[in-house]
Formats: structure tokens, sequence, C-alpha cells
């Protein structure tokens, strides 16, 4: 047992609630239930609604019947194979096209239901009728094709690459390796471990350049993700462009934790993560300041340190830069949907039950998001058209999963996300609250386009919760391919302004509609942001004897 024995009664509960976690994969139940009795109840109440609805699905009906003899192209990525343009095929198509805008349109925006359930039930329509979908089928014109001329050999490859998928997830054997892993491919920047805790390792990369920027560079990655994504593979590796731009960089691994680590919560992070990490830096380096950069949920604990070092007066940070981190949680976007009462307290029993969160339930829930690319296009290319990829670097990161103690998980999303005490000034650290509006460091905050996990509108908000001068970014992307956007990297482009202290704040949309697009990659404007607030180069700091080279031992754990 991961936690100690409590109160019977409770523990019972707790049980339960651990025995229908795992056969819901982490969904609670009651959010979907409350979700279809509050739609009902509004529904039955709302004639009008419902009358508006019917005559919707007959217009529907007229105009697929109207077009049926002159089908056009559509937008959705799903059906860009010219085979879908021909009946019955399109039909077909059409018909599920109009289902699912009208199962959007009925699921959405009636008077009087709570905004939370629509967005529940708005999310779970989307996944079955996702899953119905076409594309996903073998009357899928693109998988009839290829049957016909490989003389039916893709489906049998299909059907052989499904029996290999179900056997080993129901014997729990691993995976073949992957082609790609830290030291072989990926993680590849030279460096060495300097230090070393309980909850993390802390790499120092190798200077490449005969002088170096005076301030080194902090980079925190979340806790929920192995560190190399960051220092990738050579080629779109940001550890390695920052070094070759004469910065001496230093990065945080986390610990994989196991059930061992179940207590370490929070503050265990802060301290034994970046407020660690500083003071090794600056006692290695003899640096006065430190660049502080944090990446996903490594920049909201970033953030934290800094406005816990501006209350204790701690001057050694020379700026601050966010990486698709949230320190607003009031709009998380889809991941709202796993952000109740209800749904956190299934997760602390599931993990008290473990003591950590799997990783593959994380991995579930992130794919859930995107259910339509990560879930139902790998069906199709595996057991429909019989391909197996070899996955690139980002691929085998993305598969390299993590775990998280049970204490960490239920504290940042009880007080992160379910109460949003940070940007509230309501979260404390050793007992005091800290305000992100104590900070005067320049803040550099990059969003990206099309993320799921941390929306850029969210992101945006730090200049509203800061009194300090904030350069914004948004690039192209998602979450990791935003940020992952090497220069040279092909059809990337990305937004930039900077407001002082004394600028008005603006709504994310307008922000959007005054600012231009550039082409190109945003690493540049990062890294002359970052020089312009360093002092001039000098010699770098003398080496150190380490404890490991890197990547170290850390990110090997699976």
């Amino acid at each position: 047992m991961a936690q100690p024995p409590g109160n019977p009664a409770e523990d019972l509960d707790r049980a339960t609630h651990a025995t229908i976690a795992r056969a819901t994969q982490g969904l609670a139940p009651s959010v979907l239930a409350a979700a279809m009795a509050d739609w009902l109840t509004h529904l039955a109440a709302a004639p009008g609604h419902s009358a508006d609805l019917a005559q919707d699905a007959l217009r529907q009906t007229m105009a697929l019947a109207a077009g049926a003899l002159d089908p056009q192209p559509v937008t959705d990525h799903r059906f860009a194979d010219a085979g879908w343009n021909a009946q019955p095929f399109a039909l077909w198509r059409d018909g599920w096209l109009a289902s699912r805008d009208w199962w959007h349109r009925a699921t959405t925006g009636l008077r009087g239901m709570e905004a939370h359930h629509q967005r529940a039930l708005d999310f779970a329509s989307r996944q079955w009728v996702n899953a119905l979908s076409p594309a996903n089928t073998l009357l899928n014109p693109e998988v009839l094709r290829r049957a016909r001329d490989t003389l039916g050999l893709s489906l049998f490859k299909g059907a052989m690459n499904l029996a290999e998928d179900a056997t080993r997830a129901l014997t729990r054997q691993p995976g073949p390796l992957p082609p790609l892993s830290p030291g072989k491919g990926l993680a590849m920047t030279p460096g060495k471990v300097v230090a070393r805790n309980a909850l993390a390792e802390l790499i120092r990369y190798d200077p490449v350049t005969p002088e170096v920027y005076p301030e080194p560079v902090l980079i925190v990655p979340a806790w929920i993700m192995k560190y190399y994504i960051l220092d990738l593979s050579p080629q779109n590796s940001l550890v390695r462009w920052l070094v070759a731009q004469g910065f001496t960089v230093y990065m945080i691994s986390w610990k994989n934790p196991d059930a061992s680590l179940h207590d370490m919560g929070m503050e265990d992070y802060l301290s034994l993560g970046p407020l660690a990490a500083i003071e090794t830096i600056t006692a290695e380096t003899g640096a006065k300041r430190v660049h502080a950069a944090g990446y996903c949920l490594g920049g909201t604990l970033m953030a934290i340190a800094a406005a816990d070092m501006a209350r204790r007066g701690d001057m050694r940070l020379a700026s601050l830069t966010l990486l698709a981190a949230q320190t607003d949680f009031a709009e998380v976007g889809p991941l709202a949907l796993f952000i109740t009462e209800a749904q956190i307290t299934l997760l602390e029993d599931m993990m008290w039950a473990r003591g950590y969160l799997d990783s593959n339930q994380m991995a579930a829930s992130f794919q859930l998001l995107n259910s339509d690319d990560l879930i139902w296009a790998r069906v199709v290319r595996d057991y429909l058209m019989g391909d197996r990829q070899t996955p690139n670097d980002m691929a085998c990161w993305n598969a390299d999963g993590t775990r998280m103690p049970w204490r960490m998980h239920s504290e940042y999303l009880r007080g992160l996300y379910l109460e949003n005490r940070l940007a509230q000034g309501r979260h404390l650290v050793d007992g005091h609250p800290v305000a992100l509006g104590d900070l005067r460091v320049p803040v550099f905050a990059v969003g990206t386009e099309s993320d799921t996990i941390a929306p850029w509108q969210s992101v945006f908000k730090i200049g509203r919760l800061t009194d300090t001068e904030v350069t914004f970014v948004l690039t192209s992307g998602g979450h990791n391919a935003g940020i992952v956007s090497e220069p040279g990297h092909p059809h990337r482009r990305f937004r930039q302004a900077t407001a002082s202290r004394d600028t008005a704040f603006v709504a994310p949309e307008d922000w959007l509609l005054a600012h231009d697009a550039q082409e190109g990659s945003w690493w540049p404007v990062w890294g002359a942001w970052l020089a312009a607030r360093s002092g001039p180069p000098c010699p770098p700091p003398a080496a150190v004897p380490g404890l490991a080279a890197a990547p170290g031992s850390y990110v090997m754990q699976s």
C-alpha cells in the first residue's frame, strides 16, 4: 500500500474509487452522468430549442440530397484523399460531417445549462462521433485502394499489427526498443551532471565558444516529461543552439518517481529543483545573476520560485522566460474536463493505491485531447493500411513517459488548476503567499497557436499578473512542436511585442490583430533578448569534475 492505513471506512472508499478509475482509465463517471442529467433536464424544458434542432436536422438532410449529384472537397484532413469526392463515399462523408456539427450544436448553447457540463458533454460526444468517422473503417477509399494494389497484403499486415499490439497489451509486455533514446541520437549535447538530489539532477553543458555571457541560463522542464524535449536531436536541440550562442546552460533532469516518493510535494520540487539549482549555479560559476527559463509546468514552478525570491529580496535572477507555461489557470482549454472535484478525487484515490500517477494514464489523457491524430490516425495507418512508421525523435520522446508522486500531482491539480491560487496570490511557499506582482525582472513568454495543454490566451495573461516588462511571442505549432522550432524549420512563423510596466493590458484577441506574423523561428529573438539583458562576454567558468556525463542517470529511469 502506497499510503499508511487511515480511517477504515475512508480507505474502503478510496480503494473503491481506485478500482473505478482503473476501469474507466481515470475518468470520473459522475462527471459525464451529471452533464447528461443537466442536458436532458434543460432540453426537456426547452421545446423551442428542440424544435430548432429538429429543423436543423431536416435542413441538413435536404442539403445532403441536393449536393449528392455534385460533391465538393472538404477541408477536414481525414478526407484529403480524392476518393472521398466520388459517390457513394462523398455522401457518407458529408452525412457524417453534418451529424458531427449537429451534435455539437445539440450539446452546446442550451440556456441554463452549466458551462462545465456543456464542455464535458461536447467533449464526450466528440469522442464517440470521431470514433464513428467513415475514415476509420475498411470502406475508406484510400484503404480499399491500398488493399487492391497490394492484393490484400496491407489488410493482412494490419491484422498482424493489431494482433501484436493486443497481445502485448494483454500480457503487459514492453514494446520494441525505440530507434532513438537518450545518449543514442537524443540528448546528445556534451555536458555533465554537476549536482544530484532525491528529485533532480543538474546538468551543465560544455561551452563551445571562446567567450560566454556572464549570466548562465537555467532551464526547468516540467516534471511530467523527460527533459530532453529541449535537447532532442542535434539539429533541433534548443540546448545545443543556446550553447552555440555563447550561453552557459544548465538543465534540470527530474527523477522518475516511484511509490517511495509518494509524499514529495510542490515545495519539495521547488526547493530541490530550481532553488537548489540556482544555489549550485551561482556557487559554481560565481555568477551574480541567472537567466531562468521554464517549460510547461516547469515554467509555472519557475514563476513560483521567482515570486518567492522576489518576496525574500533575493536578486539573483536576471530574467524569467516562460515557454508554453501558464500562471493563470482560469482558462485551461480542453483540460478543464479533467479539472473538477469529482475527477481530481478519483485521480487522487487511484494514486493513493499506487503512490504515483502512472505514465500510461497521463498519455491516455493527452491522447483524448487530440484523438483524431493521436488515436484514430494511428488505427487507420497501423491496422487498416498495414503501415508501421519508424518513430521520429519527437515520437520517441513522447513514448518515454514519466510518473508523478501522489502528493505533488494532487497539490498542483487542486492548488493551481482547480483553485487557481497562484494567479490570486494565495499560493503558499514556506507558509507565505507569493505574488507574481512582486516580479521586477523582465519576462519573456512564449505561447503556441494550437496548444491544447497551455492555450496561448492563458499564457498571455502573465502580462496582467505582473508589474514588469513582458515580451510576448506567439509562435505557430502546438505545445511541443511550437517550442521545438529551430531556425531553418519550414513553415514556422511568430508574432512578438514588448509591453512595459506602463502599457495598458489588451485582450489576447486584440493583441493578435495588432501584430503581424513574421516568418521563421522565434529562437533568435529569444537569444537576442537574453544577450541584451546580459553582461559583456567573458571567459567560460572553470570546469568542474561532475558526477557523471550527460544525459545523466535520472533520464534513463523508466
